[in-house]
């Protein structure tokens, strides 16, 4: 394949989230580099919609880098507070907001939601850029569906994950084993919608 030998910068400063993506795109053969490698600055995530901040986000990291770009923009919208958290996920308590602080203020504003209506799903858009200047972007996106819980479960994942409820398998997200999990969540969907995506234009 051509583009075997590719760096490609991913538009986000957590580890986590680079060791994660990293095997799932393997088959192509591509070296991912953190954005933390070429700027310290971070892109403004002011857009409505989980797919202009994703393109703000690879657009801003192909510029800082000189470099492709993937970056993902993901949250969870929940059925009882009208699709809230939304694009707003990471900073619904503040701006400056901890996991905690959110999960705090999401059980608050559940607190009278009984089981029932408290469906919830995850989202998460993912897009390619094969530079800053690129007009078409590959998109990708998956959803995972589940409950919220009354009380957080379980002491891995982030984000919401310890208030996120899978019937199917009986745990929080934040029980699931990561090969599970990456199996299973939004993320992992969409990263393999990604390389199909990717496989066709590129192979």
């Amino acid at each position: 394949m051509g583009a075997a030998a590719q760096t490609v910068v991913l538009a986000s400063r957590n580890a986590g989230k680079l060791a994660e993506l990293q095997p799932l795109l393997a088959p192509l053969g591509w070296q991912l580099k953190p954005l933390s490698e070429f700027t310290d600055r971070l892109a403004d995530e002011n857009a409505p919609s989980f797919v202009e901040n994703a393109l703000v986000k690879a657009r801003f990291a192909a510029a800082a880098s000189g470099l492709a770009a993937i970056a993902d923009d993901s949250g969870l919208l929940v059925d009882a507070l009208g699709g809230a958290p939304g694009v707003v996920s990471a900073r619904y308590a503040g701006p400056d907001a901890s996991d905690a602080d959110n999960n705090q203020k999401l059980l608050g504003a559940l607190k009278r939601v009984p089981d029932a209506r408290r469906g919830a799903r995850y989202v998460c858009v993912m897009v390619y850029l094969s530079g800053a200047d690129d007009r078409l972007p590959v998109i990708a996106q998956g959803s995972w569906r589940g409950t919220i819980l009354h009380n957080p479960s379980g002491a891995g994942g982030f984000g919401y994950d310890p208030l996120f409820f899978v019937p199917e398998l009986k745990r929080s997200a934040a029980e699931l084993a990561p090969e599970i999990k990456h199996r299973v969540s939004h993320r992992g969907k969409a990263a393999r919608h990604l390389l199909s995506l990717l496989q066709q234009s590129h192979g």
